[in-house]
């Protein structure tokens, strides 16, 4: 198995490194001194922020991102990288971190995600150095301050959302994904608590937000409150589709092949991905919830 992951690494890093271009075109200043950084084609999105101590880096990824993501800091401010910040335990988000711990920087995941991480190693994944629990943590360099928000079950484990309130910023993985169906069989969420989690994000305060995955025409600009909203709107409009589609087939097992969703149907994925989305809120409804884990 561990020969498996370290082949199928390898040739994502191919991948990757076939796709590189000028780092310097994936970058952009969305506030004073607060970046957003990422490839579109590649699909994955990363924040930075500069401050008069040094800098402050939101989501690594993989070596290769995390090496354009170096570039692109250096290429704005000589300040030292201070900390990197995961978002969350899964692989393709916090791979990467040899890149920043060799500059110095102090990498820092909320424990449940390290207690996982430490669990299952991957070859390009490093353990943090901290690790933070409960449902607040304060990271402040300078004069700036970055909150670390933890709402429980959601997606992953660790699952953090980050905000600078003084800026009114937000950087949020994976629980929302503006213009784009949720991720094929939803894997590794609980859908009931992704709704309530969304719930809970549009009570922050902030104007707008950078996520790690979009669809939107201009990702590296971020989006605002209003995608959390319809990331929110869009699961509760599919479980009613699917009790609605459930009424009109044989065999509840038919439904979610039944489902049409047309307010959506401009949505990236919608093709490819809604019957999936519909047999997993199907099968929520079905057998119950999962994953699920005692609090």
């Amino acid at each position: 198995m561990a020969s498996l992951r370290r082949m199928f690494f390898t040739a994502l890093l191919f991948v990757v490194a076939d796709s590189a271009v000028t780092q310097d075109a994936y970058t952009v200043e969305v506030a004073d001194d607060i970046y957003s950084y990422g490839n579109p084609a590649m699909g994955y999105f990363s924040m930075f922020v500069v401050t008069d101590d040094g800098v402050i880096a939101i989501e690594s990824v993989n070596t290769s991102h995390s090496q354009g993501f170096v570039e692109a800091i250096q290429s704005v401010t000589d300040q030292p990288i201070r900390y990197l910040l995961h978002s969350h335990n899964h692989w393709d988000h916090s791979g990467g971190g040899r890149v920043f711990r060799d500059e110095g920087a102090t990498i820092i995941a909320h424990v449940e995600a390290v207690e996982w991480m430490s669990a299952n190693p991957h070859p390009d994944m490093l353990l943090p150095d901290e690790s933070w629990g409960g449902s607040r943590k304060d990271v402040v360099l300078g004069e700036t301050t970055v909150e670390l928000h933890y709402f429980g079950m959601n997606h992953g484990l660790g699952m953090t959302v980050f905000l600078l309130p003084a800026q009114r910023i937000a950087y949020i993985a994976d629980l929302v994904a503006p213009k784009r169906l949720l991720a094929t069989i939803g894997p590794d969420y609980n859908i009931r608590e992704l709704e309530r989690t969304l719930g809970e994000i549009e009570t922050m305060d902030f104007d707008r937000a950078i996520f790690s995955h979009s669809a939107s025409s201009t990702p590296l600009q971020g989006g605002t409150k209003q995608d959390v909203t319809e990331a929110r709107q869009y699961i509760g409009d599919l479980r009613a589709a699917v009790h609605a589609a459930i009424e009109t087939v044989s065999s509840p097992f038919q439904a979610p092949y039944a489902v049409t969703l047309p307010k959506y149907e401009n949505w990236a994925m919608y093709d490819e991905w809604l019957t999936m989305n519909a047999l997993r809120v199907f099968y929520d409804e079905h057998i119950g919830p999962y994953p699920w884990r005692p609090d």
